[in-house]
């Protein structure tokens, strides 16, 4: 099951486990420049809980609560991913700052604007 729209907006607490600096658990080449987790008591359609970036901080976090301000939606996964922030950021760099990992998906962000 895709992510709806509907999250758009809403607040959420984000356990960040992959903090920024980090590297990705399976591709050590792969480092995180924003911190990027997940939405406890939540299910994805992989079965695990639903991922989300967090954009804004500039150093690593464990912790976040924002606002969920876009969602990015990949046609050729099965999971979709959560932009969560304290603050509205422009669709383009949503794209920029994601694109370390969305590179490897056909992937779009979708706001409210959208």
């Amino acid at each position: 099951m895709k992510l709806g729209v509907e999250w758009i907006g809403k607040t959420v607490d984000v356990r960040i486990d992959r903090p920024l600096g980090s590297a990705h658990p399976d591709h050590p080449s792969l480092i995180y420049p924003v911190n990027y987790g997940f939405l406890p008591d939540t299910k994805a359609a992989d079965g695990e809980e639903i991922d989300a970036y967090v954009l804004g901080p500039d150093q690593p976090l464990t912790h976040f609560s924002g606002q969920v301000i876009a969602l990015i939606r990949r046609d050729d996964d099965i999971e979709d991913k959560l932009v969560v922030a304290a603050e509205s950021i422009h669709k383009q760099d949503i794209t920029r700052q994601t694109e370390f990992q969305e590179r490897f998906f056909q992937s779009r962000v979708i706001t409210d604007q959208s």
